[in-house]
């Protein structure tokens, strides 16, 4: 079940461990989600089977099944309920760069590919953290406040060149945040798993194990680690009482990357001056919810990575693999899938 074997006869081997013949894909989309805008030339290259979450056990097992399952719908987790009928599955591939959403035991030990859209979001996202930090230093949601009152208040603002920025994920969009801030002139430092000097990018990387015991150092501190069982609330009461209480959390990874009752509680004490967050533990983020309400935290609609082509760009990244592996090749941005990311450097 769901091994990547596959029995058909107009496939043929490769030394790449692929075969290579017309591809059967599965697009799994929402109601309301637009097709990919090139779904034309998707069915150049392959047999296309459009469906949502009902339609998804027979889109994969129908006549000869299906071999790819595009996840449009990047956020589904209908794979693990229609496992069993993914039996001559191979290659997954999830337009997101995070697939915490969809692994799952199964798939993990079986030896399908997965694969994502690492690479298309790490402009956009280095271009809103660096957007969030000066936002924060210049008041900016102060006098936007201010302008609706009809309020004229002169105050200094912070020299953001020259302020320290921890950036928590040492991949591909951690890399294109550290680049862009060096450039804006903060001072960098990474924090990975494993610690490190000589990082073309952060220069010195730091353990995550250890982050309460320097996260003091930073006037920013970036989340953007790909969530999995060991970062889960990586951010935690512990880390947010050791930040400066000067300092700036900004999560554009995972809600999960953050405890949010704890950093409730710390915005509430002054435990930290502000708080960007794009991400949450429940999405929408609820009316209920008190950070909706507090003065020093920013919120923003899980929206740190779209830009105006964002979709087209994810549907000409699956064509462009689609293309490689309908001749053998092994798509790219292949997945560690016992990590749960790409892995870079």
């Amino acid at each position: 079940m769901g091994t990547g074997q596959n029995t058909t006869d107009n496939w043929s081997s490769s030394a790449s461990g692929f075969v290579s013949g017309q591809p059967v894909v599965a697009i799994l989309g929402r109601e309301g989600l637009d097709e990919p805008a090139n779904l034309a030339k998707i069915r150049e290259v392959a047999e296309v089977r459009l469906c949502t979450t009902a339609g998804l056990g027979a889109a994969l097992s129908d006549g000869q099944g299906a071999d790819v399952l595009m996840l449009w719908d990047y956020f589904s987790a209908a794979l693990r309920d229609n496992w069993a009928q993914a039996k001559a599955l191979r290659w997954v591939h999830v337009c997101a760069a995070g697939v915490d959403a969809m692994l799952f035991d199964e798939l993990r030990s079986s030896e399908i590919t997965v694969t994502n859209a690492h690479g298309v979001f790490d402009g956009p996202i280095a271009e809103f953290v660096l957007g969030s930090i000066i936002a924060q230093d210049k008041q900016f949601h102060r006098s936007k406040r201010l302008q609706h009152e009809k309020r004229w208040e002169r105050r200094d603002t912070i020299r953001t060149a020259g302020r320290s920025a921890l950036v928590i994920g040492t991949g591909g969009i951690g890399r294109a945040v550290a680049r862009l801030l060096r450039a804006a002139g903060l001072q960098v430092t990474g924090a990975g798993r494993t610690e490190r000097t000589g990082d073309p990018d952060f220069g010195t990387v730091l353990a995550t194990d250890d982050l309460a015991g320097y996260v003091s150092r930073f006037d920013n501190v970036i989340t953007i680690a790909p969530l999995t069982e060991k970062t889960t609330g990586l951010i935690s009461a512990e880390v947010l009482a050791a930040m400066k209480p000067t300092s700036h959390l900004i999560n554009v990874g995972r809600g999960q990357l953050v405890d949010e009752l704890a950093l409730i509680a710390a915005m509430r004490a002054g435990s930290i001056a502000a708080a960007s967050l794009d991400v949450f533990d429940t999405e929408p983020l609820p009316e209920v919810n008190p950070l909706w309400e507090m003065e020093n935290v920013h919120v923003s609609a899980h929206m740190s990575g779209d830009v105006v082509g964002w979709r087209d760009e994810l549907a000409d990244l699956f064509l462009e693999n689609l293309r490689k592996y309908s001749v053998g090749e092994a798509p790219a941005n292949q997945v560690d899938k016992a990590l749960g990311y790409v892995r870079v450097g």
